[in-house]
C-alpha cells in the first residue's frame, strides 16, 4: 500500500540538514526553554486575568459597589420625590393661610385653642401608651 505518513517537520527537511549530535541537543534545549517560557507566559496572563476580574467585581468601582450605589440612587430618587410632594402640600396649605379666612380660624382653632365667645373646649388626657401588657385596674 502507502507509505506510512511523514510528519510536517519530516516531509519539508531534507535528510542532510537534520540537526545531529550536540547540535541536537542545543535545538531540543532550545525547545524546552520556549515550551516553560510559554507555561510561564500563559499562566502570568490567567493570574492577571483573575486579578482583572477580581478587581471588576469587587474592587472600588466594581460591580458589587455599583449595584450598591444603584440602590442608593433608586432610594434618593423615592426620597426626593416624597419630599417634593410634602414641599407641595406645604405651599398650597400657606397659600390657603394667606388667602382663605377659614383656613386661618381652623388653624387658630386646633393650634393655638382659640374658641369663639360663648363656646368651650373639652381637653382629654392623652392616651397612655399601650406596651402590649393587660391593663390591671388600680388597686384601692
Amino acid at each position: 500500500m502507502f507509505p506510512p505518513a511523514k510528519t510536517t517537520r519530516d516531509a519539508f527537511a531534507p535528510k542532510e540538514l537534520a540537526p545531529r549530535g550536540p547540535f541536537l541537543r542545543a535545538v531540543q534545549a532550545i525547545g524546552r526553554v520556549y515550551s516553560v517560557r510559554r507555561k510561564i507566559a500563559t499562566a502570568a496572563a490567567a493570574l492577571l486575568a483573575l486579578g482583572m476580574g477580581y478587581h471588576v467585581v469587587f474592587g472600588q468601582n466594581g460591580l458589587i459597589v455599583y449595584e450598591q450605589k444603584r440602590q442608593d440612587a433608586k432610594t434618593l430618587d423615592t426620597e426626593l420625590k416624597n419630599l417634593e410632594r410634602e414641599n407641595d402640600r406645604l405651599k398650597g396649605h400657606v397659600d390657603r393661610l394667606q388667602s382663605d379666612p377659614d383656613a386661618i380660624e381652623h388653624e387658630a382653632r386646633e393650634e393655638l385653642h382659640y374658641t369663639r365667645p360663648g363656646e368651650v373646649i373639652y381637653t382629654l388626657p392623652p392616651d397612655p401608651p399601650s406596651t402590649g401588657a393587660p391593663v390591671t385596674p388600680p388597686k384601692k
